[in-house]
């Protein structure tokens, strides 16, 4: 018999798997294990790459998803551990999980489940990691928002025992699923997972099965792992929350005195759920339509206003309020047929067209409705205003507070915990990824013994000691860890300490070509530049482009450059700002572009567009002598080029200007 039977059910989270296989390698200790992945049918590659790299792993593949219990049981089925863990792909273990967690089971024999402390991946309490069952109160409770209102309360906060220490162990409902631990002979006893739970519930109902069998359920503190959260439910097409809310109304059903109020309590919640889902993953388009509908129906009293007053008093009474609000509503959507709503994005073209649709549209049901055909004059003023204020907003929300932009064009500031070859590798390959942009501001050593030495091109600027003081100290982005240099133990304990400080934890793949993030895969391979076109290249792209460097070049030639350039004349000095408008003429004549890449328009027969008067180069501050920085600027921007990115840069170029001091 093993020791230990650990399964993972893995769906489409190739990265994260590797990573947590790797420190249950690193956690193992003198524990005889065996290793099962229960692979749901994945498309990721992840079947391959765990027989490449863990070959000792038993793999199971399934040919479709068949569910989190079913795909846990036939692993538990031929299970010879005395003790079984199953454990989420996208989690991370210290390497004192596993024996301090057998040490708690062999000192407590009518122990038959426990779980350890969940992290969240910024250190905080993962909440679900010990629970109560969703009886009636309970449930009320959490869909009403009340445990969140109140968690230090007995009475409201019993669903996820927030009013408890988390750094205490005690005997609890249930524990989560991503890390469950029970003793083979209660398995023997209640027969694993009951297989109507596709996702969710399964682990309360295995808790609460484990309970009538004479055994306690203990959630136990002296251990803890990281957790990811949803990686897999990303990943596919299913319906997290009515899931959840089905299992928690099937769990009910088969173990609790169901009720039409508990009906209706989870229903109602499955409804809410996916309401403010829906609304928080579309707020962008919601929002802006909602703008829309008010500003079209503001430009119809507008016109009202201005046109019909001083002749007819107004709209006639039998119009009146549905004058002022059915033309917006069939003007929001039209917008919405032609797709100016779109999730992350505030398209500008897109609805002018559309309100050029709109005007045609509205103008025509005047023909079929005589007795609204008040004045043609009013619905061009109400179509002038709305194409003045729609296209101001959506510009103000993008260039000033970045809403509806997808680029980021500020580097992160980063840190990278180690200080070996590993960690020079992964800045490199930092510094060339053209995905995102990074900042390398230093290594982050061990130990205080060689702080102020340099590794490469990098300086080691303090141990992991006093991280959060220069997390403060240098506005710290993201942090790196380096998993070939430093054990689980010791970044389970840093992340820990650096708890409240917003930055985003990181760890590297260990054949270093990935990075494990929240909510996020970063790859660092590299990527071909041949037969490659982004967006610089894209015709649309390219008219527009053009376009706007003629009209605000013809406007900077005649409002600007001849003051300019008589001062310049008079007085000799070439600052940054007379630099800038002196070549003005050149973009005019399609020499240059307002932004581009810094010298050359090609890189290894890749077009990244026309030289720019400036760039990501000139606001990022880069080394205009580090020729690979400056190639991955400029691909960077080829990739992501539009009239909006253009903007930014220019917006961040005169603050940079004028503002040097910042």
């Amino acid at each position: 018999m093993k020791d230990l039977s650990i399964i993972i059910v893995n769906y489409n989270v190739k990265e994260f798997v590797l990573n947590l296989l790797d420190s249950i390698r690193k956690a193992k200790d003198s524990l005889d294990l065996e290793i099962f992945v229960v692979d749901n049918n994945s498309t990721d590659g992840s079947v391959e790459a765990i027989k490449e790299k863990f070959p000792d792993v038993q793999l199971i593949q399934n040919k479709k998803n068949v569910g989190f219990g079913a795909a846990n049981n036939q692993a538990l089925k031929i299970a010879t551990g005395k003790y079984l863990l199953m454990i989420n792909p996208d989690t991370i273990v210290k390497e004192d999980t596993f024996v301090k967690m057998i040490n708690f089971f062999e000192k407590n024999e009518k122990c038959g489940i426990a779980g350890c402390k969940v992290l969240n991946v910024d250190g905080t309490l993962q909440l679900a990691c010990r629970r109560s069952f969703p009886g009636p109160w309970t449930s009320f409770t959490k869909v009403m928002g009340l445990s969140t209102l109140f968690p230090k309360s007995k009475l409201f906060a019993k669903y996820n025992l927030t009013y408890l220490d988390e750094n205490k162990t005690y005997e609890v409902d249930a524990v989560s699923g991503a890390f469950m631990m029970m003793r083979k002979s209660v398995y023997d006893m209640i027969a694993g997972f009951d297989e109507q739970f596709f996702m969710y519930g399964e682990d309360l109902d295995l808790c609460y099965r484990t309970q009538k069998a004479g055994y306690k359920v203990f959630y136990f503190h002296e251990t803890e792992i990281i957790h990811y959260k949803g990686e897999s439910t990303k990943r596919s097409s299913i319906d997290e929350t009515k899931l959840f809310y089905d299992a928690m109304h099937l769990f009910v059903r088969k173990h609790l005195s169901t009720s039409f109020i508990v009906e209706l309590i989870l229903q109602s919640a499955i409804i809410f759920r996916k309401i403010f889902a829906f609304a928080n993953v579309y707020k962008i388009p919601i929002a802006s339509a909602f703008i829309d509908l008010l500003l079209f129906s503001f430009a119809i009293i507008l016109a009202e206003i201005f046109y019909l007053n001083p002749r007819t008093h107004g709209f006639p009474y039998y119009a009146v309020p549905w004058v002022y609000f059915i033309p917006s509503l069939i003007q929001v959507t039209i917008n919405f047929l032609i797709g100016v709503y779109k999730k992350n994005s505030l398209l500008i073209l897109r609805t002018i067209i559309s309100l050029v649709v709109g005007l045609i549209f509205l103008s025509s049901l005047t023909f079929f409705f005589k007795q609204y055909a008040f004045s043609r004059a009013v619905v061009l003023i109400v179509f002038i205003l709305s194409l003045f204020t729609f296209s101001v907003y959506r510009v103000f929300l993008k260039v000033v507070f970045k809403i509806g932009l997808d680029v980021e064009t500020k580097k992160s500031k980063t840190l990278i915990v180690g200080t070996k070859k590993f960690s020079e590798e992964i800045a490199n390959k930092l510094k060339n990824n053209i995905n995102k942009l990074f900042e390398i501001v230093g290594f982050i050593g061990l130990d205080q013994k060689h702080i102020g030495e340099k590794v490469g091109d990098y300086k080691i600027l303090g141990s992991t000691e006093n991280l959060k003081r220069l997390i403060n100290d240098y506005k710290i982005d993201k942090v790196i860890f380096i998993s070939e240099e430093l054990s689980f133990n010791h970044m389970f304990s840093v992340i820990s300490e650096c708890q409240g400080t917003n930055v985003e934890f990181l760890v590297s793949g260990k054949e270093m070509d990935y990075l494990v993030g929240k909510s996020s895969i970063t790859m660092l391979e590299d990527i071909p530049l041949l037969k490659v076109q982004y967006n610089v290249s894209m015709l649309g792209n390219r008219i527009s482009k053009r376009l706007f460097d003629i009209t605000f070049g013809i406007l900077f030639l005649i409002f600007l450059y001849p003051f300019i350039y008589l001062f310049y004349k008079i007085n000799s000095r070439k600052s940054d700002f007379v630099n800038f408008i002196l070549k003005i003429p050149g973009v005019c004549s399609g020499k240059f572009s307002f932004v581009g890449p810094f010298s050359l328009s090609f890189h290894d027969n890749l077009y990244v567009g026309k030289v720019g008067l400036t760039g990501l180069w000139f606001t990022e501050s880069i080394d205009l002598n580090d020729y690979d920085e400056i190639k991955k600027m400029d691909i960077y921007y080829a990739k992501n080029q539009s009239i909006w990115l253009d903007i930014e840069i220019l917006g961040k170029t005169f603050s940079k200007i004028f503002f040097k001091a910042e």
